[in-house]
């Protein structure tokens, strides 16, 4: 499953997981909208399936919704990595104090499924991956049984033992 961050936070609501409130956009006018319905500081997010957003520019900070939408202006039609950005999440920001890197995927060469997690966030995960592998975790899942909750625990605890110290960062 390959999707939009706005379909994966819409599918962790659906499922209970909080998360923050937000919008996705076509257009500046409605990213500027978005922002005053909120009331609050917001970040403006280029929705596109490649990484690399925010270092090409395509995630802001916004103060204000005059200021979401000249940040919306400048993100839509942007090129990321080959990919056009056609819509932005308006989303509220917050403080974050730890960030996360959770992924499945399909372990082609050992014919099986491949949990990997890093408490150093998703930010260039596949650099982090060749510098230092030894801060992602790589966890089988059996296609059967799935990932167990006795696997998910494991793999958080592991994540959190290798936590850098923690930085504070506003996005």
């Amino acid at each position: 499953m390959d999707l939009y961050e706005y379909q994966a936070k819409d599918l962790f609501a659906a499922h209970g997981v909080p998360v923050l409130p937000g919008r996705t956009v076509e257009t500046a006018d409605d990213a500027g909208a978005a922002a005053a319905e909120l009331g609050t500081a917001v970040v403006v997010k280029a929705q596109v399936k490649t990484g690399g957003r925010g270092k090409a520019g395509g995630v802001k900070l916004a103060q204000t919704p005059d200021e979401a939408k000249e940040k919306a202006g400048a993100i839509l039609g942007m090129d990321i990595k080959g990919h056009t950005v056609h819509r932005v999440l308006v989303t509220e920001a917050s403080d974050i104090a730890e960030e996360y890197y959770f992924s499945f995927l399909l372990d082609r060469s050992n014919r099986t499924f491949l949990a990997m997690c890093s408490a150093e966030g998703g930010m260039e995960i596949e650099q982090l991956a060749v510098e230092r592998p030894e801060a992602l975790a790589r966890v089988p899942v059996d296609a059967i049984t799935g990932a167990t909750r006795g696997r998910r625990r494991r793999s958080s605890r592991w994540a959190r033992s290798r936590r850098p110290s923690p930085t504070r960062r506003r996005t």
